[in-house]
């Protein structure tokens, strides 16, 4: 009769043990997969944080190369934009490459007003996330269908605009704001977030010749 009760008392043991356990991983498990599913969330938000940045760099590199473009009189855009704005697009295109075609929005290029936004602004977006487009400013919007950017609205007249002087106070700076949309995976933070990143830097230097504004070739 002993060793029954001590056996029966074993099995009860075991049992509750096994109760408890699964108990526990009730509780555990759903915060383990919500830590998993947010360490994937974040890592691809932080994919296409990166992917912007560097493509908006890129887009800036060129553009202020392009000073002398002057206004764009192929079928690239209307002559209305500037050469300037079509390079750059064309550069964020190739530098987007490991961003999904979706999640881009919009672009804009424009005149830094000395504080990195456009002329007349104060950000690069309005409150509903638009592109604050001031003077001196151009913007393209995606094409899905077409998987670039095509021009939307905007005028900047760089041969008569833009100082690309050497060692000149007033040298022009031009700048590049790229809007995405990331999408959440999982649906634990919402459908998606926007995106907005840019980058300013003054034009490369022309020859002193061509340099002023209305010198340019």
């Amino acid at each position: 009769m002993p060793e029954r009760r001590e056996v029966g008392l074993t099995m009860g043991v075991r049992r509750d043990q096994r109760g408890a356990v699964a108990v526990e991983a009730a509780l555990v498990t759903p915060i383990l997969m919500l830590m998993l599913f947010g360490i994937v969330e974040m890592s691809l938000l932080m994919r296409d944080v990166v992917s912007i940045s560097s493509s908006v760099r890129a887009g800036s590199r060129v553009a202020s190369a392009a000073a002398a473009g002057g206004p764009c009189n192929t079928t690239c855009t209307p002559n209305t934009a500037p050469v300037v704005g079509q390079a750059a697009a064309s550069a964020i295109e190739r530098a987007g490459a490991a961003l999904p075609d979706d999640t881009l929005k919009w672009m804009m290029v424009y005149q830094d007003n000395g504080n990195g936004f456009p002329l007349g602004q104060t950000n690069v977006t309005t409150a509903s996330g638009d592109p604050a487009c001031g003077s001196n400013c151009v913007v393209y919007t995606w094409d899905p269908t077409a998987n670039k950017f095509k021009y939307s609205s905007g005028t900047w007249n760089t041969t008569t605009q833009v100082n690309a002087c050497v060692n000149d106070a007033g040298r022009s700076s031009v700048g590049i704001a790229v809007r995405i949309r990331h999408s959440w995976i999982t649906g634990l933070f919402g459908s998606g977030v926007d995106l907005t990143e840019r980058s300013v830097m003054q034009f490369e230097p022309l020859p002193n010749e061509t340099c002023l504004p209305g010198q340019h070739n």
